[in-house]
């Protein structure tokens, strides 16, 4: 296919760019060929006709698809070129925060300038072991790869490190040199890794300074070999140095400083030891303030001065020698202020007594006017003559510069040979890893001597790179059986000629120099003339006669020739050398001898060691002022050589490139420069690499990879059975022209763009077919919309016609509604009219009848009233007559009536006073109320009686008026009836008087009673609302108080249910803990008591070897020391004849350095036993509070006890450890092959004897003291916790007698069987202490809830009592509680002070007793029974009970019996059909017979050599998984037997009658068990270890790289570093066999007849290696990291629970452990873009720490294109959201972690007597009993 028909509508394009180098744009319209112009539109949316070049009318290249660009290889991109690397290093760089990326061979490192947490532990141990392919790419990955061909392939390595100023040179190299330290490790004791990673301070601090480009800038180039052994252990390092930068020590530009040395010595100045160097601040200093720059931000000069200290005291330069080379310095620093006074034009003098001159002459030991003079005049020599010549001020500046930089450059040369010698390997070299930090290409505006020489080492670098990049191509298309054709690249040989060749720029540079008055004008004439248009490559500026210009292979520069012949001279004055030479100071003259005189720092005499290197390590510079001044070499020279000597080195090894990007100039972290990138990507040759790799078939595709991503472009008829042939058919179908493509034996190589062309074939298949099933599917979603759609009109015709029915039936109801209607109506209204014509009628008829009765009746009327008027008038007239007369009458009762009533007032009036004053003194009380309430009554019912007798006087009166007008009428006919009649009513009128005064007078006493009860009614309604309110208000403060007492109440009891829990989690979190630290000093254990096997193998193998004479073995020797460990170092066999050889002067500075190391951990060992003893005095005095509280908080003080044993335990290891090293030395000492330093008289053997002996007394005075210790530790914890065992005085005789015979091994031992014993008991007592604690918890709760119903109890009675009551009472109570307190509380302590006495006592009773035994001595025990008892003996009380059932077997048939039933067992042959845990059933039954027997010597020895049994086998076959499970299980089973036939109660609860008779009877074995759990714990974390190294190679490929759902992941196209295919291949892991390899594990456990709850354990800890395998790898791998990804790792998930329920193992807690893994997949798939989405995904992923959130987004990347990239503003979000999250940085998970496991209880119902033993297991000499 052509290039050109890629050039299609909306195909997009890079376009250059002034400013952004490259601009991407798309295509608007197809491209034709012979179109001058293109039209495109850029990314900001704005349109743009691109012209083609006329001449080459070469198009723009193209720009890849979205889903390849992040690559993390810049050769699997499909387009190779220029601005696809940029780009995809842009994108990796800025969005995913990645700094390095492979292009091809090349690691391309960006400094991010911001520190990163990629470097730790953890990522070096993810790294170790890897594929390089199979990571993402890291220095690590570059490191890992070198160290691993340098062992599979037998090859020297090189990891070459270039790159410009504050690229990251050093520092990447600083951690490929960390790697290969933390990877490989020493081979010996001398930590050799830490010197070569020591040697990184020392050399940045005298070689590294600060620049404008660069704070911790290298100013020379470093070449260091790290050696290795057979084993590849690092064994040692050599450096070379090259062009150290000597002009930087007397000048430096604006914003640089000199070397850093110089400023660390000015900040330390102010220490005691540098105030004889007279140095001051750093701006003093003519050669530390030129820059005007002295402080580097966040560097803390005096804090780098002593690191550099301590790297020098590491490496073994003394202090002494220290303090010289700061002398030095301090020296070279006043020599810059020595200032010159001008006499004339041609001469100059020092001014007298110039203080700088004088103090550098103090430092330098030299004579002050020998030095004046010198610097002031020169030497000049002839055939006949000497001549002494005075200089010009200007030419003794340059000469006292040219002192100082000459003086910087030996010291530079000496410190580096020290170091060489520090980090000499003692043992021969079997090969070395180079790691290369050079200079990269450099252009300034002003460029020099140095640019040049460092453009030179990179030209040759730059071949060296181009024809191993050659190279390398070829063997691939060899080895794929391609045809081979020469591939054209850039070859900078003519560069190289140019200036190295004969008659090049160095050749006439040289012989310019030696010419008398050559000058740099002269040479640059020379240049024009052999040059100027005869090479290419060289040319003159148009400006300028004194420059040049050189094209190299990355730009070209021009070069100014001024300074050139002096740089390359390097002249100094001999004659001031000389003074030098003469000095009293002795490290100044060696600076100036040849290499081989050079003294070492550590050693009086040459060393004689062999160099590490197999060619001459020569220093990089030449030394001036050697005696013959002809024969002094060239600086240009001297560089040549050293170059070529480097070239030879790495042309003979196998070399790793790292290319430094500097990404800007102004050091912002993660800012990316286009422009900057670019020029360094074209000089560091990436871009070469690239363009060699785009000339061949960059594109490299294994078949089944390619069958895997095009199987969509193939027909079913295409697929045959070959797939290399349906390759080859489809290929020749889709891509015409053959030459495009190439046919391999394994894979298939493409050109450029071909992969493009093949995706955008994919990508259109896949688009069509989308289309495709997007028609179907819509047409298919029409098709049931329009069914829809007609069912729903069909329903709505069928609703509508039945409604339009229903409303004419409607309509008919209505019309016959309505006729009915209207007849009732009609008829209604008609009778309506009927009915009112009638009542009208009959109205009328009423109306005029009435009418005329009405007038009849007036008439009647008027009749009568006349009458009545006549009446009434005749008698007002005798009634106006009368009344005169009685208003006469009247008048005169009244005058008389209203006397007598003023006199009855003045009475009422006295006595209402009086009862006012009464009512005021009984106001308020309610009797007083309730008798005026009666009287008021009363007085209301006389008001009452007199009302109704005034109204009968009144009608009386009224009768007796009509009376009297009646008889006043008839009295006119009489006189004397008148007369009587009016003497009559005279006196009715006077008690009509009388009685109306009586009536005024009652009606005034009844108005004042009302009035006086109206206002006390008011006052007394006021009284008691006032008190409706006090009572009210006391209601809501009682029930105020009572909720708060409920309140609190609810509160107490709520914070103390939780305190209860948090503090029952925090009890299990510490007993977690301390179980899994336990666990560890366990497997710790183990692993020294293996090392000590080792090393006692090795022992023995060098006693057998013949030697002269016979020598003696300690017949005390046990066989156990297996039990103990020892810090020896394993050694090498093959290593034993080559330290035999080793001089005898190694051998006494290797004891001379255990000796130090002797003597500073006895002074550890001492602080430890003080603090011990301080702690033990504190415990002592607070006994009585220990055990008071012991049984609230009995786990705290097991804590504490259990602290006290590990204290005690690390102590005596410490003890024990310092003994064998002491014996070690002295054998050493008495062994040694030089008689001459070794023999009795020699001085170097008294005092190391006299040091010896005294660290052995000092050892013997500590030996006590721990032993007293333990003694107190071990009472002390009986008082606490006393427990039943055997105290015989026989035993305890014995054990301090086998203590003695076997030393502090035993003592280390028995410290730690106590501590097991401890732990136990703490342990066991843990729940039921627990329970306790919950039980007081709950009582305590409980109290306080009847304590706060007496509170409220007690508030009611004092609400009701008056304020003065209530104070009075609440103060008795209170006293009274406080009473009660007091004396619970004299009490307690009462019993804690006799508590207190009798721990005193007892204390001092045991430790007497302890004392006696030490001294006494046992006589009944013979070596060889302490040979045969590898445990400590434990004491086995006796125990009265009878016994029933047992195997028998003689004493002597006890080895047999292990042999048989341990060690020869095979649990895939025997033992597979026996009973599950039938080995330790018989071993069991063995200990009840010796039980039976009361043979505790049986017991032991039977217990220890099975102990000792398993452990042998185990060591033996330790990688078999069904020998160890098989052992894990028996071991359990004997543990659990050995509880369930102990005797005690806890454990007798499920065992039957018969099974409780055959319980031990004589012998408790409780501390057997603790030693047997132990056993189990080592064999648990070994069965770990196997199964994780089983099931590591499996995680990776089953769990990520393997597609379980076929089709959902495509193959993405690879780059040069192939990654394992996901393609299922021959030897390829999968899920299945992941789960195959887990039903076998189960099946194994379970035929074995392991415990279910160790099972589950065992099961989780698998799934867990599974979890963090895997999500480390996924964290590690940009390519894992897609949406389809996610869904292959949640099926395989599925299918590992799938797993768990099968074998009903979900309750095992395994499913937890792959909780992280889960939400990682859910990550991977979920949406990523709206503040939405961060919140959900923050919620989700509780279990992944805040980093491995992040790293798994900037990780992401799109497989397909339907996926899209994860925004970086996003990814802020969740960092903002997270930002409080507590958790840990670290990123990738711990996948070495174990749980602490635990052994449950589980007895057995099998009988002990059914068993049978089976004739396989050859046990015949064993009888049932």
């Amino acid at each position: 296919m052509a290039a050109s028909e890629l050039y299609t509508k909306y195909a997009r394009v890079w376009i250059p760019d002034p400013e952004e180098v490259w601009k991407s744009a798309e295509l608007l319209k197809d491209y034709k060929p012979g179109d001058k112009v293109l039209q495109l539109r850029l990314e900001e949316g704005k349109d743009l006709e691109y012209s083609l070049d006329p001449k080459t009318k070469e198009l723009p290249p193209l720009r890849n698809p979205d889903i390849l660009v992040g690559e993390n290889d810049l050769t699997a991109l499909s387009y190779l070129h220029e601005p696809a690397v940029l780009h995809n290093l842009k994108v990796r760089f800025i969005d995913s925060k990645l700094i390095y990326t492979y292009c091809g061979i090349v690691l391309v490192a960006i400094n991010p300038y911001e520190q990163l947490p990629i470097y730790g532990e953890d990522i070096i141990n993810a790294y170790s072991g890897q594929n390089m392919g199979d990571m993402d790419p890291h220095i690590f990955a570059v490191a890992e790869e070198a160290y691993k061909q340098m062992a599979r392939d037998e090859r020297n390595q090189s990891i070459i490190v270039s790159g410009e100023s504050g690229a990251g040179k050093t520092v990447s190299a600083k951690y490929a040199m960390r790697y290969f330290a933390t990877v490989s490790g020493s081979a010996s004791e001398a930590n050799v890794e830490e010197k070569v990673l020591a040697s990184n301070p020392i050399m940045e601090s005298i070689g590294n300074a600060k620049t404008t480009r660069n704070d911790n800038s290298s100013r020379f180039g470093k070449y260091i070999e790290i050696g290795f052994d057979k084993r590849y252990r690092i064994i040692g390092a050599n450096m070379r140095t090259y062009l150290l930068e000597k002009s930087r020590v007397v000048f430096q530009a604006e914003e640089e400083r000199n070397y850093h040395i110089f400023y660390q010595l000015c900040a330390s100045a102010a220490l005691p030891e540098f105030k004889t160097l007279r140095l001051g601040n750093a701006n003093y200093f003519h050669y530390t303030k030129q820059g005007g720059s002295p402080v580097i931000d966040g560097v803390d000069d005096a804090k780098e001065m002593v690191n550099t200290r301590q790297a020098c005291t590491l490496l073994g330069i003394s202090d002494s020698y220290q303090m010289g080379i700061f002398r030095i310095l301090a020296g070279i620093l006043h020599l810059g202020n020595v200032e010159f006074a001008s006499r004339d034009s041609d001469s100059c003098t020092v001014p007298p007594k110039h203080e700088p001159l004088t103090i550098f002459c103090d430092l330098m030991g030299v004579e002050y006017e020998e030095m004046a003079h010198w610097l002031c005049h020169r030497k000049l020599a002839t055939a006949t003559e000497t001549y002494i010549k005075p200089i010009s001020k200007l030419h003794a500046i340059n000469a006292r510069d040219a002192l100082a930089k000459h003086i910087y450059a030996n010291l530079f040369n000496w410190i580096v040979d020290h170091v060489n010698k520090a980090l000499h390997a003692t043992v021969k070299q079997h090969s070395f890893i180079g790691v290369l930090d050079i200079y990269g290409f450099e252009t300034f505006e002003i460029n020099s001597f140095e640019q040049f020489c460092i453009n030179y080492a990179n030209e040759k670098l730059q071949q060296q790179f181009n024809m191993h990049v050659f190279k390398l191509e070829q063997e691939e298309y060899m080895k794929e059986q391609i045809p081979w054709t020469l591939i054209d690249f850039y070859d900078n040989q003519p560069c190289i000629n140019l200036i190295e060749a004969k008659m090049g720029v160095l050749d006439l540079l040289d012989e310019e120099c030696k010419m008398p008055k050559g000058s740099d004008d002269s040479w640059a004439q020379k240049l024009y003339n052999t040059h100027l248009n005869k090479c290419a490559l060289f040319e003159k500026p148009r400006m300028s006669n004194k420059a040049f210009i050189i094209k190299h292979f990355a730009d070209k520069v021009e070069y100014q020739c001024e300074g050139f012949l002096e740089k390359n001279k390097d002249t100094v004055y001999e004659e001031q050398i000389r003074v030098l030479k003469s000095s009293k100071f002795k490290l100044l003259p060696e600076l100036f001898q040849d290499e081989e005189k050079v003294l070492s720092p550590t050693s009086a005499a040459p060393s004689g060691r062999v160099p590490l290197t197999r060619m001459p390590v020569k220093p990089a510079k030449a030394r001036p002022g050697q005696a013959s001044k002809e024969h002094k070499k060239t600086v240009g020279l001297q560089f040549r050589n050293s170059l070529h000597l480097l070239m030879e080195t790495l042309n003979a090894t196998t070399p790793h490139y790292v290319r430094c990007i500097k990404p800007n100039d102004f050091k912002f972290p993660f800012t990316f420069d286009e422009k900057r990138a670019v020029q360094q990507l074209r000089a560091c040759g990436v871009l070469e690499t690239i363009r060699i790799s785009a000339a061949g078939f960059p594109s490299r595709w294994t078949y089944q990879e390619f069958f895997s991503r095009y199987r969509v472009l193939m027909k079913q008829r295409d697929v045959l059975g070959d797939r290399k042939q349906t390759c080859k058919n489809v290929l020749e179908k889709l891509i015409q022209d053959k030459d495009k493509y190439q046919f391999g034996k394994t894979k298939i190589f493409f050109r450029a763009g071909q992969v493009a062309y093949l995706e955008k074939i994919r990508a259109d298949k896949l688009r069509a077919a989308c289309i495709r099933i997007q028609k179907t599917i819509r047409g298919w979603l029409m098709r049931k919309k329009y069914m829809r759609m007609r069912k729903a009109a069909i329903t709505i015709q069928r609703h509508v016609r039945g409604y339009q029915a229903r409303c004419y039936a409607k309509f008919l109801r209505r019309t016959r509604a309505a006729i009915t209607i209207q007849k009732f109506q009609r008829m209604y209204v008609v009778r309506k009219r009927y009915q009112c014509m009638r009542d009208a009628t009959i109205a009328l008829q009423a109306l005029l009848r009435g009418y005329m009765v009405r007038n009849r009746y007036q008439m009647m009327l008027r009749e009568h009233k006349s009458v009545v008027i006549q009446k009434h008038v005749r008698g007002w007239l005798a009634r106006r007559r009368y009344g005169r007369t009685l208003r006469a009458i009247v008048y005169l009762q009244c005058c008389y009536r209203r006397m007598m009533a003023k006199r009855e007032l003045k009475k009422l009036k006295i006595e209402a006073r009086s009862v006012e004053r009464y009512k005021k003194l009984h106001i308020g009380l309610e009797n007083k109320i309730m008798q005026l309430q009666r009287k008021i009554d009363e007085q209301n019912k006389e008001y009452k009686s007199l009302l109704e007798k005034m109204n009968s006087l009144e009608v009386t009166y009224t009768t007796e008026t009509e009376k009297l007008r009646s008889d006043v009428e008839r009295l006119r006919l009489s006189e004397e009836e008148a007369r009587n009649a009016t003497n009559r009513v005279l006196s009715l009128q006077e008690e009509i008087a009388k009685l109306r005064r009586e009536l005024h007078q009652t009606q005034a006493e009844k108005k004042s009673i009302e009035e006086r009860a109206d206002k006390y009614k008011h006052e007394t309604e006021q009284l008691v609302s006032e008190l409706k309110e006090q009572n009210s208000l006391l209601k809501t403060e009682k029930e105020e108080l009572n909720r708060r007492i409920h309140d609190q109440a609810r509160e107490i009891t709520e914070s103390m249910e939780r305190k209860l829990v948090e503090e029952t989690k925090q009890l299990e979190l510490d007993l977690n803990d301390e179980r899994l630290r336990y666990q560890n000093l366990l497997n710790e254990f183990s692993r020294l008591e293996e090392r000590y096997d080792d090393l006692k193998d090795e022992m023995n193998l060098m006693v057998s070897i013949p030697k002269p004479g016979h020598k003696r073995t300690d017949s005390t020797h046990s066989s156990n020391e297996s039990e103990y460990t020892f810090s020896s170092e394993i050694t090498e066999a093959e290593d034993l004849p080559l330290r035999m050889e080793e001089p005898s002067e190694k051998k006494a500075a290797l004891d001379m350095s255990l000796f130090l190391k002797l003597q500073k951990r006895v002074s550890e060992l001492e602080q430890e036993k003080q603090s011990l003893q301080d702690e033990l005095d504190r415990k002592e005095e607070q006994a009585l509070r220990a055990k008071a509280k012991e049984e609230e908080r009995p786990p705290i003080r097991g804590a504490e006890l259990e602290y006290e044993s590990l204290k005690r335990q690390e102590l005596e290891s410490e003890n024990k450890k310092l003994k064998n090293e002491l014996n070690e030395l002295q054998k050493a000492l008495t062994e040694t092959r030089a008689p001459e330093v070794t023999a009795p008289g020699a001085p170097a053997y008294r005092v190391l004897l006299d040091q010896l002996t005294s660290v052995s007394e000092e050892l013997e005075v500590r030996k006590e003291e721990v032993l007293i210790l333990r003694s107190q530790l071990v009472s002390q914890k009986e008082a606490i916790q006393p427990k039943h065992t055997m105290t015989d005085a026989t035993i305890l005789l014995e054990d301090v007698q086998k203590m003695k015979d076997k030393g502090e091994i035993a003592q280390a031992y028995i410290g730690l069987k106590e501590t097991n014993r401890l732990l136990e008991s703490q342990l066991q007592s843990q729940r039921k202490s627990h329970e306790n604690e919950l039980e007081s918890l709950r009582g305590e709760i409980q109290s306080l809830k009847e304590e706060n119903n007496r509170q409220q109890q007690l508030l009611a009675q004092n609400l009701q009592l008056p304020p003065e009551a209530r104070i009075e009472a609440s103060l008795q109570h209170e006293i009274t509680r406080l009473t009660n307190e007091n004396l619970d509380l004299m009490e307690q302590l009462e019993k804690q002070d006799k508590t207190v006495r009798k721990l005193k006592k007892q204390l001092k009773v045991f430790a007497k007793k302890i004392g006696e035994l030490e001294v006494g001595q046992m006589e009944n025990i013979s070596p060889g029974q302490i040979i045969d008892e590898p445990i400590r003996p434990v004491n086995i009380p006796r125990k009265e009970k009878d016994f029933q059932g047992m195997l028998e077997y003689k004493k002597e048939d006890e080895q047999k019996l292990v042999k048989n039933l341990i060690l020869e067992l095979k649990p895939r042959g025997v033992a597979v059909n026996l009973i599950p845990g039938l080995p330790a059933y018989i071993l069991f039954m063995c200990v009840r017979h010796a039980d039976y027997l009361n043979d505790d010597q049986k017991v032991r020895s039977l217990l220890t050599s099975t102990i000792n049994g398993i452990k042998k086998v185990l060591k033996k076959r330790g990688d078999d998984f069904e020998t160890v499970s098989f052992w894990l299980s028996n071991t359990c089973r004997f543990l659990h037997c050995l509880k369930q036939y102990s005797g005690e109660e806890g454990f007798m609860k499920h065992n039957t009658p018969r099974q409780n008779e055959h319980c031990l009877t004589n012998f408790d074995l409780a501390e057997y068990r603790q030693v047997l759990s132990d056993l189990a714990i080592q064999i648990y974390q070994q069965l770990v270890r196997v199964l994780e190294n089983i099931l590591q190679p499996m995680i990776v490929s089953g769990m990520l790289e393997h597609e379980t759902i076929q089709g959902v992941s495509g193959v993405k196209p690879t780059g040069l570093r192939k990654r394992t295919s996901s393609i299922a291949d021959e030897g390829t892991y999968t899920l299945d066999s992941i789960i195959r390899q887990l039903n076998s594990f189960h099946s194994v456990m379970c035929q074995h007849g392991m415990d279910p709850e160790l099972i589950k354990q065992v099961v989780k800890q698998m799934f867990y290696i599974i979890g963090a395998v895997t999500l480390n790898n996924l964290l590690l791998r940009k390519d894992m990291c897609s949406w389809s990804k996610g869904m292959q790792i949640r099926y395989n998930v599925s299918q590992l629970e799938e797993w768990l329920r099968d074998k009903n193992l979900m309750n095992s807690g395994a499913k937890e452990t792959l909780e992280p893994l889960i939400q990682a997949a859910q990550l991977l798939q979920v949406k990523k873009k709206t503040d939405e989405d961060a919140e959900a995904i923050c919620s989700m992923c509780n279990a992944l720490t805040t980093a491995q959130i992040v790293k798994v987004l900037n990780l992401y990347t799109p497989v397909n294109e339907f996926e899209e990239r994860v925004l970086v503003s996003f990814i802020r979000t969740i960092q903002v959201r997270l930002r409080d999250r507590k958790d840990s940085p670290q990123l990738l998970m711990d996948a070495k972690h174990i749980f602490p496991v635990t052994f449950p209880f589980n007895p057995s119902s099998l009988a002990l007597e059914t068993i049978q033993i089976p004739a396989s297991l050859g046990l015949g000499f064993i009888s049932r009993v």
